[in-house]
Order: structure tokens, then C-alpha cells, then sequence
């Protein structure tokens, strides 16, 4: 069983209708209204073209901004787990959280995905996380979760990345997470043939990514949202 904690910088968290939890002090929600799974599915790997790039490489690292409910790891790690074991590739996923969730509120965020639950329970085991870097075996995925500001622990990250998740709130409502310095350290750290997927398309945001090296693509959005963007590290 998990061991229940009160950390000193909880999230501030109320509950929308389907578990869907919100942020009072971002205003935004952790997933989307119309489906998180869906969301993740089509903005990260679809985004990042993951399904393909997991066969045929010695090793693969994917870097998150916002860890948030867990949800887009366990999506990823059910993906990668129904990879032909012959083709599957070894898989780091790195990502950096100011404000991890407790057990409890993990537990209830990803209430609608049943089939997460084992990978949830396998995480738990450890959690609650300390600050800085914490490194977890889920299912035969290392995990690595940077606890504190990313702007900070972000240029301390060993591993270079092959894809990047950039998933923080509502750029307009946690501008820290979008900011040009921080895509600048987001371009240092990604391989070069490496990527990016973000649900958001705010213009200021693509003219940093832009700015700091990175090839930049409009796509259609996800749901009602008109457009996402991708990019590379050409």
C-alpha cells in the first residue's frame, strides 16, 4: 500500500464531472474534458510519431514538462508494452513536476482507465517523491521524476531526448513553463532528429521554439482545439 503524505507545496486541486481534476492556481485542467487518454494519444505519440520510433532503435528517451496525473506516462508505457518485445526498444521517460499530486488524488484522477491501474499500483509502491530526482522502475520503464522548478534541475539532466511532451498549464495561465529560456534548455537537451508535440499553438510560444532552433509545424488540433503544434531538432 502507498503511504499517505501531506507535501509542503500541494497542488490546489477541485473536481470536475468524470474525475477530471482542475487546477484553481493555473485554471486549467490536468487533461482534457473530451478525453485525456484520446489527448495524449494523438497530441504526444501521434505527435511524436512514437509508434514507429520505438522499433529498430538501441534506446529511447522521451522528456516531459509537467508530469501532472501520471496520465501521459501511462499512456506511453501501454503503448511501449505493446511493442513485439523483439522490437522493443529500451524506454527512459524523464519528466519535471513542481507540484506532484498524492497517491490519493493520482488514484482518483485515473479512475476512468481501469486498465492503468497496475502500472499505477507498480509506481505507488515509491511514492510519495522526494525533491529532485527520483528514479523508478514501472513495468520495465525507468522513469525519472525531477521534483522542483525545471528551469533548475532541467540543465542537470544526464540523458540527451528523443522526443519531447511539452504539457504544462494554459501557457496564458504558467508562463514559467513556456518561456524562451526554458525551450532553450528544452533544444540543448533533444537529439539532434529529435522532436516535440504540444497541444498548444499560442504564437508566442511557437516563436520561442522557433527562435531556440526548432522546426516548427501547425497540426490540427485536439477536440475542439483548432490547432497543436510539432517540431524537430533538424
Amino acid at each position: 500500500m502507498f503511504k499517505g503524505y501531506v507535501m509542503a507545496d500541494a497542488p490546489k486541486l477541485e473536481w470536475e464531472e468524470g474525475n477530471v481534476p482542475f487546477s484553481s492556481q493555473f485554471n486549467d485542467t490536468y487533461f482534457s474534458r473530451a478525453g485525456g487518454r484520446d489527448e495524449t494519444s494523438y497530441v504526444f505519440l501521434a505527435g511524436n510519431k512514437l509508434t514507429e520510433r520505438f522499433l529498430g532503435t538501441e534506446a529511447f528517451v522521451i522528456g516531459e514538462l509537467g508530469f501532472g496525473t501520471g496520465l501521459n506516462f501511462f499512456v506511453t508505457l501501454d503503448a511501449w508494452l505493446k511493442t513485439p518485445h523483439e522490437h522493443r526498444c529500451p524506454l527512459t521517460f524523464i519528466s519535471y513536476e513542481l507540484y506532484p499530486l498524492s497517491a490519493q488524488d493520482m488514484q482518483q484522477a485515473l479512475k476512468s482507465w481501469p486498465e492503468f491501474q497496475p502500472y499505477l499500483d507498480d509506481l505507488l509502491t515509491c511514492w510519495p517523491p522526494k525533491d529532485g530526482w527520483n528514479s523508478y522502475d514501472v513495468q520495465g520503464v525507468t522513469l525519472k521524476l525531477a521534483v522542483g522548478d525545471a528551469n533548475d534541475l532541467l540543465p542537470t539532466c544526464a540523458e540527451s531526448v528523443d522526443a519531447w511532451y511539452l504539457d504544462g498549464f494554459n501557457p496564458s495561465q504558467n508562463k514559467a513553463l513556456w518561456e524562451h529560456a526554458l525551450m532553450e534548455a528544452v533544444f540543448c537537451k533533444t537529439k539532434q532528429g529529435g522532436s516535440f508535440a504540444t497541444y498548444t499553438a499560442a504564437g508566442w510560444v511557437r516563436r520561442n521554439l522557433q527562435d531556440v532552433g526548432f522546426t516548427v509545424r501547425r497540426l490540427k488540433g485536439f477536440g475542439r482545439k483548432r490547432e497543436m503544434l510539432v517540431g524537430t531538432r533538424d
